[in-house]
């Protein structure tokens, strides 16, 4: 009995890690969430001499849950040629913010937002690289670079040889060389308060000087709230469509808050959050904006808010 305690004990300690992975893969907590329960549920459908049969189940859970995500990356690109507006990744509010607001309480499960480790590797800006990925690179490239799985294994997860499998990795890792070197954490709250600051007031000059002339702002309200269906681009657009914002949204409070581990502006009205902001950041300039307005990628928030 102690045995087979302790390796309950060992597959219920696996889910965080697993919705780690299955969230960079899919961008969204609930998918994430209901691709780890369907790898669990196919766990305890085995057979008790099956599951003895297996040296590592973390391993299996691992790699069904991969490929539970394979299938829904693979249907999600028809999904969202059907999304009203862009689709953008969800974003998460920083654990500390998240605890402080009494989400999931000791006596429950905890919420799959919380279970989330905050860093480089689900930032906003990455995530949207991600999304550029076809699904088997973007399987590779998270299991290989960000998680160090060997290409064996991962070759198991795609259905490929492991130097077919490098091959997507390096394919995407391309695709992220693009990016530039990440902005340091202070540098990043400077320039997202100064944008907060200028919102406030109005001043579309000092919001102007505070976006590259080439900024892109992009929104998704999923057709379930009003917003600019397509990404508005140039630095004084932007400015007087933020502007626009305020004026048609009296009593509109602006907070700075943690965004995928990374500073970010948090809109709320009458204590519900409204809208999330992710900025990148270069040269002391914002280069790009993703508001996420659909309420159902913002439920974390309302409890966080």
């Amino acid at each position: 009995m102690g045995t087979v305690g302790a390796r309950t004990d060992e597959i219920a300690g696996e889910r965080r890690r697993l919705i780690n992975v299955a969230y960079r893969l899919l961008g969204s907590v609930t998918e994430a969430e209901d691709a780890v329960q369907d790898a669990y549920a196919r766990w305890y459908g085995l057979s008790r001499s099956r599951q003895e049969e297996i040296l590592s189940p973390g391993a299996w859970l691992t790699t069904v849950t991969s490929r539970i995500c394979l299938d829904l990356l693979g249907s999600a690109r028809a999904r969202r040629e059907r999304y009203v507006g862009a689709w953008l990744p969800e974003p998460l509010p920083d654990r500390t913010e998240w605890d402080h607001a009494g989400g999931a309480d000791a006596a429950g499960p905890a919420d799959p937002a919380d279970q989330i480790v905050l860093d480089e590797s689900v930032a906003m800006a990455f995530l949207v690289v991600l999304e550029s990925m076809t699904p088997a690179e973007r399987v590779a490239f998270v299991l290989h670079d960000v998680f160090r799985y060997p290409f064996a294994e991962i070759a198991g997860v795609l259905g490929r040889t492991p130097a077919a499998c490098k091959q997507l990795a390096a394919t995407a890792r391309r695709r992220v060389s693009v990016a530039r070197a990440p902005v340091p954490a202070t540098g990043r709250a400077d320039v997202v308060k100064h944008v907060k600051e200028a919102w406030e007031t109005k001043d579309i000059a000092a919001l102007v000087g505070l976006l590259e002339p080439a900024a892109v702002m992009t929104a998704d309200g999923g057709g379930m709230v009003g917003t600019v269906l397509r990404p508005v681009e140039g630095g004084a657009r932007i400015a007087q469509y933020m502007v626009a914002i305020a004026d048609r949204a009296p009593g509109l409070e602006l907070l700075e808050r943690s965004v995928n581990g990374v500073p970010g502006l948090v809109a709320q009205r009458a204590g519900v959050v409204m809208t999330v902001a992710a900025f990148d950041v270069s040269d002391g300039r914002v280069t790009r904006i993703w508001a996420v307005r659909n309420p159902e990628k913002l439920r974390p928030w309302a409890r966080e808010g």
